[in-house]
């Protein structure tokens, strides 16, 4: 990665027999995010334990803050974003890396 890319961290707060929906439309997020560009890559994380808090742990790759930015402003990803909202509580940031072992 070069030092302007960044890594978006989104923990997601929901029920546990909400999440397989949710996935679903999860992926039609992505779909749209991953054609934007400064897209790298996206991996989506589940709990094993359904009593986890965070049920679900969203990590995905970009070339800079501004690509990120720029992609979660089309308003198609907004009007999906506030849906997903209505049954789960994200907390999402943008991180660099700073340490790292082997």
């Amino acid at each position: 990665m070069t030092d302007q890319a960044v890594t978006f961290i989104n923990v997601i707060e929901i029920s546990a027999d909400q999440v397989d929906e949710f996935i679903e439309q999860w992926r039609e997020r992505v779909a749209l995010m991953s054609a934007a560009p400064g897209f790298r890559d996206v991996r989506l994380h589940r709990a094993l334990l359904p009593d986890a808090r965070f049920q679900l742990v969203n990590i995905a790759h970009w070339d800079s803050v501004e690509a990120c930015e720029a992609a979660g402003a089309n308003p198609t990803v907004l009007a999906s974003v506030s849906q997903a909202e209505r049954t789960a509580s994200a907390s999402p940031g943008l991180y660099q890396v700073v340490a790292e072992c082997p």
